[in-house]
């Protein structure tokens, strides 16, 4: 399922949902986090999001989804990198952190294609993820 490596798990009805999103109002409208959909070039149906977290920090936070049946096809990399290329010409920050699950190989290799490093670890209920620090791709 596409939840596989998403921290948490999916709200159970619309309304714990509300929940959920009403909490990320705060960030989006003070600029702290951006979320970028994607979409097909075909038919603009929406693909998956892209992440930013933390924007307005030396090293902001990225994380993506993508739709299942949209998956092994070079979207994932093709909007992580054109996020991080805007961000690190629009915003300068100096690096991205991307936490992925450690057991998730197709966005560890996302990371590595940009130049990312491993430089730490963290533990959710879910799975325990692998840090890699993507450099600013303007420098």
């Amino acid at each position: 399922a596409i939840t596989r490596f998403m921290q948490w798990e999916p709200p159970r009805s619309l309304a714990a949902f509300a929940e959920v999103w009403q909490s990320w109002l705060a960030p989006i409208q003070d600029g702290s986090d951006l979320h970028f959909v994607v979409r097909a070039l075909a038919d603009a149906r929406c693909l998956g999001l892209v992440g930013l977290h933390a924007a307005k920090t030396v090293c902001p936070e990225l994380g993506i989804w993508i739709r299942e049946d949209a998956q092994g096809n070079g979207i994932g990399q093709e909007a992580i990198a054109a996020v991080a290329e805007w961000a690190s010409e629009a915003l300068e920050p100096n690096c991205f952190e991307y936490p992925v699950a450690e057991r998730n190989v197709a966005s560890r290799r996302i990371a590595e294609r940009l130049g990312g490093v491993i430089v730490g670890s963290r533990s959710n209920p879910k799975y325990n993820a692998v840090v890699y620090r993507i450099p600013n791709l303007r420098r």
